[in-house]
């Protein structure tokens, strides 16, 4: 015999337990309406506190202008929604739960404990206080007959009736936290606009050195339509074994694509066994990626000296060396060794190497291929997602009346450094004050 069928009607509901979902449950609440918070893990928040396991970087410190400039082509989009709940905002509601905040070296906001579950415990102290009710373990299923909300539990199916809904549901990064977006077909259904899901802030591979960039390419392809086997990716086996995981510490970047769009960034980054990623990388992935879309590939240029100039490199470089090695000529004239000097051996080989010249632009000028980005389940984050074109000023579905969208479903991406938080609780915050109009209204 089938068990039977749980059923529930309530004011408000939020699928989805990350900051974006506990801030939208959170508008309402305030509001006086009765808010039921759903989530396919066993606790809330798993992202976020896996976020500040190193230190919780809540927002960032800069004017608003330049906060507002991080989110590149969905600016027009994000901005009012951060004139209403930005880092000022966020600051002072983190305060209103007895966490104060400071600016760090790099103008990053951290919490004074620098940890993400004190602040998480006293918000959902908070929200349980007002009237908020959790139920774990609950993945949406999509809609039933009637418009009820499908829900699948460890008791059986349940059926939730709600007269506004708040999808808060992630975007594909990290998918064992609870981000699958098995939500994409959902939403497809009805007819909602999406923009595919792509890797934000990620790695991206290299081609072997002994495949040429578009024979790569035709490798991908091939991969792709069934018809071959994976490309050739990463460093020799050699540069591999021996450096993946080092970092490049104090070096420059800088990239310009095909449409003239320009990055130019001091920072360091960590080569991977097939590539490189890391902060530098994750600064500059949206330009590379985009590249690499339109046209299969991307190169940028990495000065491993930023603080020589050219001149003086040179010089150092066709200095006698006597009976030194190269190897040691370069770390007692330059300071260049590890990794760094690996990584010229790797991309200009013995040959190239023995060229003065050569060497010395490689030094201040060195070309990184990149041939695709990390899978998005590596990411930091994600882009794409419902489009905007799908959403009303208060972030409702044109196609279905009375359900809201928030936080990373929504197709919009960011650096890290508290911008990708900060959107995350905006968006959250305008869904939920987008729900509270609409109940109003009825």
């Amino acid at each position: 015999m089938d068990a039977p069928t749980l059923r529930l009607a309530c004011d408000a509901v939020i699928i989805g337990g990350g900051p974006a979902g506990l801030m939208a449950a959170e508008r309402l609440a305030q509001a006086g309406h009765g808010v039921h918070v759903f989530d396919a893990m066993p606790s809330v928040g798993r992202k976020f506190l896996l976020a500040g396991k190193g230190g919780l970087n809540l927002t960032h410190s800069e004017p608003f202008e330049a906060f507002a400039a991080r989110f590149g082509a969905r600016r027009a989009q994000i901005e009012p929604l951060l004139a209403a709940f930005g880092p000022n905002h966020l600051r002072d509601w983190a305060a209103g739960l007895g966490v104060d905040t400071f600016v760090g070296t790099s103008g990053r906001v951290f919490p004074s404990e620098m940890k993400a579950a004190p602040l998480l415990r006293a918000w959902l102290a908070r929200l349980r206080a007002q009237g908020v009710v959790f139920h774990m373990r609950s993945r949406w299923l999509g809609w039933g007959e009637g418009g009820a909300l499908r829900f699948a539990t460890p008791a059986g199916e349940r059926l939730v009736t709600a007269r506004a809904t708040v999808l808060a549901l992630g975007g594909a990064s990290w998918p064992q936290l609870g981000s699958d977006a098995a939500w994409v077909p959902l939403l497809a259904h009805q007819g909602v606009e999406m923009v595919p899901l792509a890797s934000a802030n990620c790695g991206f591979d290299v081609p072997r050195v002994d495949a040429p960039v578009g024979e790569t390419r035709r490798a991908f392809f091939l991969e792709l339509i069934g018809r071959g086997p994976a490309p050739a990716v990463g460093w020799t086996p050699f540069f591999a074994a021996r450096y993946a995981g080092q970092p490049f510490k104090s070096v420059a970047l800088a990239f310009t694509d095909s449409q003239g769009r320009q990055f130019a960034r001091r920072g360091e980054f960590v080569a991977t066994a097939t590539g490189v990623e890391g902060s530098l990388i994750y600064a500059v992935s949206s330009l590379l990626r985009d590249e690499i879309t339109a046209h299969g590939h991307a190169t940028f240029h990495l000065d491993l000296l930023p603080d020589h100039t050219p001149e003086r490199v040179l010089a150092e470089v066709r200095h006698p060396r006597g009976a030194r090695s190269l190897t040691s000529h370069l770390k007692g004239r330059l300071g260049l060794d590890g990794i760094k000097a690996a990584i010229l051996y790797e991309q200009l080989g013995r040959e190239g190497m023995a060229d003065a010249l050569a060497l010395a632009q490689a030094i201040k000028s060195l070309p990184i291929t990149v041939i695709a980005p990390r899978p998005v389940q590596e990411a930091i984050s994600t882009a794409g997602g419902v489009a905007f074109a799908a959403l009303d000023a208060r972030l409702m579905l044109r196609a279905l009346p009375g359900v809201f969208c928030a936080g990373e479903m929504l197709d919009w991406e960011a650096p890290t450094g508290g911008y990708l938080l900060t959107a995350c609780f905006a968006t959250g915050s305008a869904a939920g004050d987008g729900a509270v109009r609409w109940l109003g209204r009825r």
